[in-house]
């Protein structure tokens, strides 16, 4: 299960309409709707400089919130549309999601690495090079898991970690299904591959010359 999830405050917004919508604004607030789930659409309002800051932060169409409202039980949520002002890019306008326990959505799912002291490959001074440190996931609301782990142990230089060598939590499943796209890999130190392209230009250097001398 995820350990966090962010909380998204917000407050009932009184009238609807465009006037209501305007008045927020005006104090600062980006008005929004919160729908389905089975009940009727409440109108809110987001305090701006949150939102922002949450927008800045990236992936917040993809981030699953505890919507928190004075007087109304904890919700979970994602947000399907926030809309911008054309000329200045900001927010004025967001839509959420009420989501049941059993409802499937698409989260980008953080990557841990673990047991890198038993990784050969590191030991020999390689370098762990980190593809994809988050990875998009279908997973339902209610079992969302915290991160998805990757064990090093026996690793060595050269060797690489596709979603295939991934343990997913049951239940969940890759956006990408297409093929088995690389996670991460332990790539030689930059002074063995440097001797490596040395040796091999000597190589061909060589080849050129015996090919002259011929």
């Amino acid at each position: 299960m995820a350990g966090q999830i962010p909380d998204l405050n917000a407050t009932v917004r009184t009238g609807t309409g465009k006037g209501a919508a305007r008045q927020a604004r005006r104090e600062n607030l980006v008005p929004g709707v919160v729908y389905g789930g089975g009940t009727d659409p409440m109108p809110i309002n987001v305090k701006f400089n949150e939102l922002f800051k949450m927008l800045k932060a990236g992936r917040f169409l993809s981030t699953l919130f505890n919507l928190k409202i004075e007087g109304e039980e904890d919700v979970r949520v994602i947000c399907r549309n926030v809309q911008r002002d054309v000329v200045k890019d900001l927010p004025v306008h967001l839509d959420l999601m009420r989501l049941h326990r059993t409802s499937r959505i698409n989260l980008f799912i953080p990557v841990e690495f673990q047991n890198e002291e038993e990784a050969p490959g590191l030991k020999r001074g390689g370098v762990l090079t980190i593809v994809r440190p988050e990875v998009e996931l279908k997973v339902t609301a209610g079992d969302i898991p915290e991160k998805l782990t990757v064990d090093l142990s026996g690793l060595d230089i050269g060797d690489t970690i596709t979603i295939s060598s991934i343990t997913l939590p049951q239940g969940t499943r890759p956006m990408i299904t297409d093929r088995d796209f690389v996670i991460a890999n332990i790539a030689a130190p930059s002074g063995l591959r440097s001797s490596d392209d040395a040796d091999a230009g000597e190589g061909e250097a060589e080849a050129e010359e015996a090919t002259a001398e011929e």
